[in-house]
């Protein structure tokens, strides 16, 4: 385990693993797991989905810039929301706090997994009306920010999971 890693941040689209794979990642090297959505429900009261159908796209990004830019731990993978790539100030705080690894998925596997937009509680914000507007949109923001990036697409939750800790140096 590399000593001067303080946490493990994940980014990416919705979908892509950072929950899941995130979970197991933390497992395997021994560090806590911090889940920003979780939080999100949690402070609010409510799904994600409720959250964005109440306050709006950009009501809800105003919390996850609060939550995700108010995070504070040692030792943690961290899961961000996908949306988190919309808020400067927290992503420059999760900067701040480890490295940030971009858990990448293809267009079509994230259309693929995720077949309820409503359900699965994801930020469209104005002119953005698909999938595939919502993938061009964020992709250059992930790029933007991530210190390294990670192809999950076709990886299981464990070969996500060890192609990060390969990506980091880490024992696989």
């Amino acid at each position: 385990m590399n000593k001067d890693m303080k946490n493990i941040v994940l980014i990416g689209m919705p979908s892509c693993g950072k929950s899941t794979a995130g979970v197991l990642l933390a497992k395997r090297i021994g560090f806590g797991f911090l889940d920003c959505d979780l939080i999100i429900q949690r402070e609010e009261n409510a799904l994600l989905s409720e959250i964005i159908a109440k306050k709006g796209a950009e009501g809800y990004l105003e919390i996850e810039n609060r939550v995700s830019g108010g995070v504070s731990c040692e030792n943690c993978v961290v899961a961000t929301g996908g949306s988190v790539c919309y808020c400067e100030e927290a992503m420059g705080r999760l900067k701040e706090l480890g490295t940030v690894v971009y858990l990448r998925i293809g267009a079509a596997e994230m259309q693929r997994r995720i077949p309820n937009l409503e359900k699965r509680g994801v930020v469209m914000r104005s002119g953005i009306e698909t999938l595939g507007a919502l993938y061009r949109e964020r992709v250059p923001l992930y790029e933007k920010y991530a210190d390294v990036t990670v192809d999950c697409s076709g990886l299981s939750v464990e070969e996500t999971s060890e192609a990060v800790m390969r990506a980091l140096g880490l024992a696989v």
